[in-house]
C-alpha cells in the first residue's frame, strides 16, 4: 500500500530533526576548526529589529588626582560605553523530492486517504535509507558553507554575515566594523593587531618574533587568545622551525628505536595548540584572495568573538507545504544571527609573504 502526502512529508521532518539531534553541528572534528570553537562558545541573542548589539567599554576617563588638606578636588560626568551593531543575517539550505525520484526508489504515494497508511516493509524501508542520506548530505553541505562564510569577510553577497576576514581585518585601520569606524583616530581601540608580508624558514625566527609581538599585544588588550588557526603553508613553516631549532630524538631506556614517518607532532604557542585549518585552502581555491589563506595565521579571543544565534532559530528544519502545481515534497534546514566580536585589539591575524 502507498504513502500518503503528509506520511512522506512527515517522515522527512522526523529524520531530519532525529539527525540533527544526534550528529549536532557543533560535534565536528578538527576539519572545521573555527566552526567548532564558536558552535561551543555561541551565545543566543534576543529577537532584534535588525541588529545584534555588543555592548563595548572602550575607555575610563578617569578623574584621578592628588590633594592636600581642603584643596579643592572636581568631578567629570564620564560617556565610557560605546555600542557595536551587527546586522544579523538568515541563511536557508534545502532538498526537494519529486514522486518520480520516489517512485524509481519503489516507493509510492498517494492523496487518497483511503489507499495509504499501510506501507509494506520494503516500502518503509526504501523511504528511510533515501530519505538518511538526503538528511545527512544536507547537514553536511549547510556545514561546508556555512563555515566559509564564518571565515569569509561577507561581500561575498548582499545577505551574508562578516566572518573573521572583516572582523581580523589585514587592515585593520579602514573599513566599518559594527558600525564603528576603524579609520577615525579615536577608534584605535577597535582595530586588530595585522603583520603581513613575514618570512619564516627552517633556521630563523622572523615570524616567530612577530608571533610573540602579537601576543603581547593580544594580551594587553583583553587576555590571552584561545584560538591559534593556521594555513598549510604557515603550520609548515612554524613547525619546522620548532623540529630544526628545538627538535630531539628520545630514545628511551632501551636500545630499540622506533622511526616513523608523518608528522604526529601539535605544535603551541604559549600553550595554545596550532591547528592547521584545511578549509584555508578551499577558501584560496573559491576566492583567490591577494593574501592566500594558506598563508595566514589568526589569533582569536574567543571570549570577544562569539557566534550569536537569534533565540529560536538556531538550525531549525522546516517542512514548506507541497506545492498545488508541483507533485514534489521539500525539507530545509534555516538558521538566523550574527557573528559579533566585542573586543578588537585582542585579536590578531598574520601573513607571510
Amino acid at each position: 500500500m502507498p504513502f500518503s502526502s503528509q506520511e512522506v512529508t512527515d517522515a522527512g521532518k522526523i529524520g531530519l530533526d532525529f539527525y540533527l539531534k544526534n550528529k549536532p553541528i557543533d560535534q565536528v572534528a578538527v576539519e572545521r576548526p573555527l566552526l567548532k570553537a564558536l558552535q561551543s562558545g555561541k551565545k543566543s541573542a534576543p529577537g532584534a529589529k535588525q541588529y545584534i548589539v555588543e555592548q563595548l567599554r572602550y575607555r575610563y576617563q578617569s578623574n584621578f588626582q592628588w590633594f592636600n588638606g581642603s584643596q579643592v578636588v572636581t568631578y567629570n560626568k564620564r560617556v565610557v560605553n560605546e555600542q557595536a551593531s551587527y546586522a544579523w543575517r538568515s541563511a536557508h539550505d534545502g532538498f526537494s523530492l519529486d514522486e518520480d525520484r520516489l517512485a524509481q526508489n519503489g516507493i509510492i504515494v498517494t492523496d487518497d486517504a483511503s489507499k495509504s497508511g499501510n506501507a509494506s516493509q520494503a516500502e518503509r524501508i526504501q523511504l528511510t535509507n533515501l530519505l538518511e542520506e538526503q538528511t545527512e548530505v544536507l547537514r553536511e553541505g549547510f556545514e561546508e558553507k556555512f563555515s566559509q562564510a564564518l571565515h569569509l569577510d561577507g561581500t561575498q553577497s548582499t545577505d551574508a554575515i562578516g566572518g573573521i576576514d572583516s572582523l581580523i581585518s589585514l587592515t585593520p585601520s579602514t573599513g566599518t566594523v559594527g558600525g564603528i569606524d576603524r579609520a577615525v583616530t579615536g577608534n584605535a581601540y577597535w582595530r586588530n593587531d595585522a603583520r603581513t608580508g613575514l618570512t619564516v624558514t627552517t633556521t630563523t625566527g622572523t615570524s616567530v618574533t612577530q608571533m610573540e609581538a602579537a601576543w603581547k599585544k593580544c594580551i594587553r588588550n583583553g587576555g590571552q587568545p584561545d584560538l591559534i588557526l593556521m594555513g598549510t603553508t604557515f603550520a609548515d613553516g612554524y613547525r619546522d622551525f620548532l623540529v630544526n631549532t628545538f627538535g630531539r630524538v628520545d630514545y628511551g631506556a632501551g636500545t630499540e628505536k622506533k622511526i616513523e614517518g608523518g608528522s604526529q607532532i601539535t605544535a603551541y604557542f604559549h600553550g595554545v595548540p596550532c591547528l592547521w585549518a584545511p578549509e584555508f585552502a578551499d577558501l584560496d581555491a573559491l576566492y583567490a584572495p591577494g593574501t592566500p589563506w594558506e598563508k595566514r595565521c589568526y589569533f582569536i579571543n574567543t571570549k570577544y568573538l562569539r557566534l550569536r544565534p537569534l533565540a529560536g532559530h538556531d538550525m531549525i528544519t522546516r517542512k514548506p507545504p507541497r506545492a498545488y502545481d508541483k507533485y514534489e515534497y521539500y525539507w530545509a534546514i534555516t538558521w538566523r544571527g550574527g557573528l559579533t566580536m566585542s573586543r578588537g585589539n585582542a585579536q590578531a591575524v598574520l601573513a607571510l609573504a
